[in-house]
C-alpha cells in the first residue's frame, strides 16, 4: 500500500542525554484522518516538528510524500497549523490568510480566491476583517487552520488544533476535517482530545515515553475487547446463569458483576448471544438490557499509558466482580 508518511526508528537525542523519540515507526495512508495521541511529553510535537523540519532527528529513515524526510521541497505539498501558532495581532484575519499565502509561493489571484473560500469554510467569513488582537482562541484555531490550507496541500498537519475551542466548534472543525477527508487529502491529527479522534480517525498510534505503543483502527486495537453485556433484572443465581452460559455454549470465560447484575460474554456472535438470551429465559430469568461493548479510545489510551508505568494490562477493563472469568 502506498503512504502519505513510512517512518522507520526515528530518534531523537536533546543534549545527547534527553530521550525524546526513542524508535518510533509510524505509516500514514493516502486519504485518512489519522491520530497521534499520547500524555504530555511523549514526543508528539517532536515528531511533528520532525516532519516540518523544524527540528532535526538524531536518526531517521522515512518517506513524506514519497520524498525523504527532510526535503524542503515536499513542503509545498504540506499545510502546517503548529500547537500555541501566534499571528502578528495587527492583522485582520484576512490579512494573514493573505500573507500565508504569499509566503507558500501562491499567486495573489489564487490568494484571494483561497481567501474567500476558506473563510467561509472555517466560518470566519464575518469576522474577516477583524484584528487577530480581537479574536478568542476559537477563533485563532479556525483562522489557523484555513492559513494551512491555504497552498492547496495533499497533507495537512494538525497539532492541537481544537486547543480552546468551544463544542460547537470543535463540531464545525470535524466536519471540516471529514470534507479535507472527502476531498482525497491526508490528515495528521495531534490532539489530546480523545474523542475527538475518536470520532473523526480512521487510524490511530498512541505514543508513550517516545515510542508507539499502538498502532491501528480502533476496531483493529479494540478487537480483544469486544463483548456482550446482558444486565438481568433480579437474578436468582448469577453465578448459575454464568456457569450455565459457559458450559453450554462454549464461548470462552463468561464474567459477571454481582452489583450491577451483569453478565459479560466474550463474543460477539449474534447467534450465541440469542442462544444465551434463551437460556436466561428458559431458566426464569428477566433481562434488563442487552448491548454490545468494546474499549474506548481513552481505555486503549490508558491501558498503553499505565501498562508502561507498570500498571494495568490489555484486557483490564474487563470486569470480573465475584464471577469467573
Amino acid at each position: 500500500m502506498n503512504t502519505t508518511v513510512d517512518l522507520t526508528g526515528v530518534e531523537k537525542i536533546y543534549r545527547g542525554k534527553t530521550h525524546a523519540l526513542r524508535g518510533v515507526d509510524l505509516q500514514i495512508h493516502p486519504g485518512e484522518v489519522f491520530g497521534l495521541l499520547g500524555p504530555n511529553g511523549a514526543g508528539k510535537s517532536t515528531l511533528v516538528k520532525i516532519l516540518m523540519t523544524v527540528i532535526s532527528p538524531t536518526k531517521c529513515q522515512g518517506t513524506m510524500l514519497g520524498k525523504p524526510i527532510g526535503d524542503k521541497g515536499t513542503l509545498a505539498k504540506v499545510g502546517y497549523l503548529p500547537e500555541h501558532h501566534r499571528f502578528p495581532t495587527y492583522l485582520k484575519g484576512k490579512q494573514v490568510l493573505d500573507f500565508f499565502g504569499a509566503m507558500a509561493g501562491v499567486s495573489k489571484k489564487d490568494r484571494r480566491a483561497r481567501s474567500s473560500k476558506l473563510l467561509d469554510l472555517v466560518g470566519m467569513s464575518d469576522s474577516a476583517n477583524m484584528k487577530i488582537g480581537r479574536y478568542s482562541k476559537g477563533m485563532k484555531q479556525r483562522i489557523g487552520i484555513a492559513q494551512a490550507l491555504m497552498n492547496d496541500p495533499q497533507f495537512i498537519v494538525l497539532d492541537e488544533p481544537t486547543d480552546g475551542v468551544d463544542p460547537v466548534g470543535r463540531k464545525d472543525i470535524r466536519e471540516i476535517l471529514l470534507q479535507l477527508k472527502a476531498e482525497g487529502r491526508t490528515v495528521f491529527l495531534n490532539s489530546h482530545l480523545l474523542s475527538e479522534l475518536e470520532l473523526v480517525c480512521d487510524r490511530v498510534a498512541i505514543m508513550v515515553k517516545g515510542k508507539v505503543r499502538q498502532q491501528g483502527t480502533i476496531d483493529e486495537l479494540t478487537k480483544d475487547t469486544r463483548r456482550y453485556e446482558i444486565q438481568l433484572h433480579k437474578p436468582s443465581d448469577l453465578s448459575k446463569a454464568s456457569a450455565s452460559i459457559q458450559r453450554q455454549l462454549n464461548i470462552g470465560d463468561v464474567g459477571m458483576d454481582q452489583e450491577s447484575r451483569t453478565l459479560y460474554l466474550p463474543t460477539t456472535d449474534p447467534a450465541a448471544i440469542q442462544s444465551a438470551i434463551d437460556l436466561l429465559r428458559s431458566s426464569g430469568e428477566t433481562i434488563q438490557t442487552i448491548h454490545q461493548h468494546r474499549s474506548s479510545l481513552e481505555d486503549l489510551f490508558m491501558v498503553a499509558v499505565s501498562g508502561v508505568q507498570g500498571g494495568a494490562t490489555p484486557g483490564a477493563d474487563r470486569p470480573n466482580k465475584g464471577g469467573s472469568q
